[in-house]
Order: C-alpha cells, then sequence, then structure tokens
C-alpha cells in the first residue's frame, strides 16, 4: 500500500497540522512516513500545502508531480492541483470557496462540507479534523485509535483536552463526505 497525497489551501485552515497528523498515524502504524510542507511567508490568508506519502516500503523521494489523493481548500489550490490527480485516483474539495469544481471524469470526486460544518459545531478549529475525517471515509489509510493516537502526539499536552472534539469532528466528515 502506497498513499500520496496533497492537501492544499491557505494558511490558517489547519493544513499542515492535518497533513502532520495523518503522517503520526501512520508512523503509529510502523508505515514508512514523509511529510513535506510548503508555504508561503504569511501565516494566515497565504498559500500552504503539504505532501504526505504514506508506504509500506520505502519511499524514494519526498518530491512528486502527481498524487493518489488531492485535498483543495480554496479555488487557487483546485486550480493548481486538479490536474494532478493521478487517472483513477480522489480529488476532495470543501464546497466553500470553490467555484469551478471538477469536471473531470477520470478520477473519484468528493464535496465535505467542513466550513458549514464548523460553523455548525461552534467550532472553526475543528475545520480541518472535519476534512481529515472525509478523506479517512473515502481512503481508509489509517485506523482511527492510530489518527486518535497521532492527534496527542502532534498537539502540545495542554491541548488535549480538545481531542473529544476532534474525534467528533472527524466523525461529522466521516457523515457529511458526497461523491460527486
Amino acid at each position: 500500500m502506497k498513499q500520496e497525497i496533497i492537501i492544499a489551501g491557505f494558511g490558517g485552515q489547519g493544513v499542515l497540522s492535518m497533513g502532520k497528523i495523518l503522517a503520526y498515524s501512520g508512523l503509529m502504524e510502523g508505515k514508512e512516513v514523509s511529510w513535506m510542507p510548503s508555504y508561503g511567508p504569511e501565516q494566515r490568508g497565504g498559500t500552504a500545502n503539504v505532501t504526505v506519502i504514506l508506504s509500506d516500503e520505502r519511499i524514494s523521494s519526498p518530491v512528486l508531480n502527481d498524487y493518489d489523493v488531492v485535498i483543495v481548500l480554496n479555488q487557487p489550490s483546485m486550480d493548481k492541483f486538479e490536474s494532478k490527480v493521478k487517472p483513477g485516483g480522489v480529488l476532495i474539495y470543501d464546497g466553500y470557496g470553490i467555484h469551478n469544481p471538477s469536471k473531470r471524469t477520470d478520477i473519484d470526486i468528493f464535496r465535505v462540507d467542513a466550513t458549514d460544518a464548523a460553523t455548525e459545531m461552534k467550532n472553526s478549529k475543528a475545520f480541518n479534523m472535519i476534512v481529515l475525517g472525509g478523506l479517512l471515509k473515502v481512503r481508509p489509510m489509517v485506523e482511527h485509535e492510530n489518527v486518535i493516537a497521532g492527534l496527542k502526539k502532534s498537539l502540545p499536552e495542554r491541548h488535549h483536552k480538545l481531542i473529544p472534539m476532534n474525534e467528533m469532528a472527524i466523525q461529522k466528515g466521516m457523515e457529511i463526505i458526497q461523491k460527486i
């Protein structure tokens, strides 16, 4: 099993955190993992993306030209990465802020309305975990308990009280993702 994933959006959407949690989850399962962030100088509002590779075998290079899974959280990321999904791969997007959804017919396209769900939960910080839940529903590449272990590993201990809320957000994402 090898999954090559890119998650892209604006800074402040939890793109890098989502990738880190996914990477830690893979480590908890003994997988080979690569986590390679890329972001502009701005912390919020600038562009950010992270490439995560999870594999049962050694990873030769973290640099990729196309991906098994592309998650886009804004239109500029859709414009840049839509064409980078391998045929037969998966494109996941948040409906908020995407004005021109993909029309490709050689990939599976999913929409997860994470912005709306985070608003309903009254917690905008749950956004990235809702998206992660959608991903794990479509491509269950790591076990749920390892995602929670990854959360514990990536969150500072003072924020461990937020883990139940994050678990609820992951579950919500699994419930609301829909195939287009």
